[in-house]
């Protein structure tokens, strides 16, 4: 029998919880729920998750806190962030901290487990079997299978929203890739905010990459962006 994916749930408000646990437990999914966010930081230390779900407005610790502090443990765990907040500052916050995508309450149950599946699953946007996964960047090596991006000077495991934003743009290397076109395929959406947070994971990119100067992302505003390094401009 397959292993269930494990989630780490956090919110304090305790009928929400219980709800929202009962459904992701009735779609397949094992849910560890912890009301604040120390106690979700002790249980993340002395335990193994495929996906983190996070309320902002947490008890002890706040959620961005708690991203912080799981992201200097694992970088690659996928973190969602629950929001509760209508400002956009506050979202592109959760996502410069290292979160990988929101919902806004109210949310419906179907919309959170399409974005844990989006994660989880990662079948519409992964190489299909006879697709590389394996790039050379500059003096960058990447594998978007293992989430790795190095260089002589070290090595970053990339988040899974990293990684897959990355591919996008390697695949298609020299070439301007729509903004709309990975919006849509990554996201499901491509309207205003969600093109902010695409800005955000790209300024990730540019900084993870910033020890070969040959490499450069540019922004072809209003159309998308182009990845280029030194093989790319010389040929």
């Amino acid at each position: 029998m397959e292993e269930q994916p494990k989630i780490l749930y956090v919110e304090d408000d305790q009928n929400l919880a219980f709800v929202t646990k009962d459904h992701l437990e009735e779609a397949g999914y094992h849910i560890t729920h912890c009301e604040n966010g120390l106690e979700a930081f002790e249980t993340f230390k002395t335990n193994k998750f495929d996906l983190c779900v996070v309320d902002v407005m947490l008890p002890i610790l706040d959620g961005f806190t708690l991203a912080k502090k799981i992201r200097k443990m694992n970088e690659a765990v996928p973190i969602l962030f629950l929001t509760a907040k209508s400002l956009e500052e506050d979202k592109i916050q959760g996502l410069q901290i290292g979160g990988d995508d929101y919902i806004t309450k109210p949310f419906s149950m179907e919309e959170l487990k399409l974005k844990i599946e989006v994660f989880l699953k990662r079948s519409s946007i992964a190489p299909k079997p006879e697709e590389p996964f394996e790039f050379n960047i500059g003096e960058y090596y990447f594998n978007h299978k293992n989430l790795k991006l190095a260089h002589e000077v070290g090595e970053k495991i990339l988040t899974q929203r990293e990684a897959d934003v990355l591919l996008e743009l390697v695949k298609e290397k020299g070439n301007v890739v729509k903004k709309s076109d990975i919006l849509t395929r990554l996201w499901g959406d491509d309207d205003y905010f969600v093109g902010r947070s695409l800005d955000v994971f790209i300024s990730r990119l540019r900084k993870y990459m910033k020890e070969d100067p040959n490499i450069r992302i540019d922004n072809l505003h209003g159309v998308g962006f182009k990845l280029m390094d030194t093989e790319t401009v010389s040929s």
